[in-house]
């Protein structure tokens, strides 16, 4: 297999990012799935703490696949387990899903494209691998965040910025 079409580390950033955020500290992340190249779909409830270390977080990843969850220390809930698919069933109803592509042929502003859709269900699908576009047939619109190719981690920074700044959480 080709080391570079398997990179954990961006899906490690990616996590961190967005687990970090104040969004998601103020409870507005609901969920956060993660599909493997295999097919292998995660949910990561949103009060998850991820390792810090990439060795770590390796090491938590393999418990996952070998115990299907992880529990939290308290025993309280699941912060991440293996699901069925297919992802679909796991979103919002009604829900707007939107991909983030370099090459979509739209010029638009993250902020102004969630204060423009904040009486939705907003569903983002951020590929986390180095190259090539996301392969979804749930998706409904494909929107850029940049005008040039972000990473993962720099595009779930500008989604939480928007939206932290449209439901003002500071």
């Amino acid at each position: 297999m080709n080391p570079d079409d398997y990179r954990p580390d961006i899906v490690h950033q990616a996590l961190l990012a967005i687990l970090s955020s104040a969004l998601c500290l103020a409870g507005r992340v609901s969920a956060i799935f993660i599909r493997t190249g295999e097919g292998i779909l995660i949910k990561v409830d949103p009060q998850t703490r991820i390792p810090k270390t990439f060795g770590n977080f390796c090491n938590m990843m393999v418990e996952l696949l070998q115990k299907s969850s992880i529990k939290s220390k308290d025993n309280e809930g699941k912060l991440l387990k293996l699901i069925q698919n297919p992802v679909t069933q796991h979103l919002p109803a009604n829900s707007l899903k939107i991909g983030l592509s370099f090459n979509s042929p739209k010029t638009v502003k993250i902020r102004d494209f969630v204060a423009a859709n904040c009486d939705k269900n907003l569903v983002f699908v951020v590929g986390a691998m180095p190259h090539g576009n996301i392969d979804a047939d749930y998706i409904d619109d494909f929107i850029p965040v940049s005008g040039y190719p972000p990473s993962a981690d720099t595009c779930l920074y500008r989604i939480c910025d928007a939206l932290e700044s449209n439901w003002k959480i500071f």
